[in-house]
């Protein structure tokens, strides 16, 4: 699950900074809020892939989602971008999840065949 929601939050890192500079160009938004916002969205892409298997690392990552999605009213672009990258982010939790349950029980499996060592 880590390899590909890491994948996902990478993505997302540069998605948001190409975000923030199309940002930048709205008249009414100044260039600090800008890229304090899209800083602190893109360290928290960084911060979530290492933060993704402990608890309550998925719910930040969902929360990040909605943000993304929300990011649409400054940026209408990131509405779709948002709702893609929101259904990435459910591919990755939910067929990581099934790809760390094959792994355990192939291990289990293994661990079960082997031979005992007099």
């Amino acid at each position: 699950m880590r390899t590909l929601c890491s994948s996902t939050l990478i993505g997302e890192f540069f998605i948001i900074g190409f975000a923030g500079l199309v940002a930048m160009k709205d008249p009414g938004l100044s260039m600090t809020t800008v890229w304090t916002v899209s800083g602190v969205a893109m360290f928290l892409c960084l911060l979530l892939c290492g933060l993704v298997t402990r608890p309550g690392g998925v719910a930040l990552g969902w929360a990040l989602q909605i943000a993304l999605i929300a990011s649409g009213f400054v940026v209408p672009t990131m509405f779709f971008m948002g709702a893609v990258f929101a259904a990435l982010w459910w591919a990755s939790v939910h067929y990581g999840r099934k790809i760390e349950e094959a792994k355990a029980r192939f291990a289990a499996r293994t661990d079960s065949s082997a031979p005992d060592a007099a």
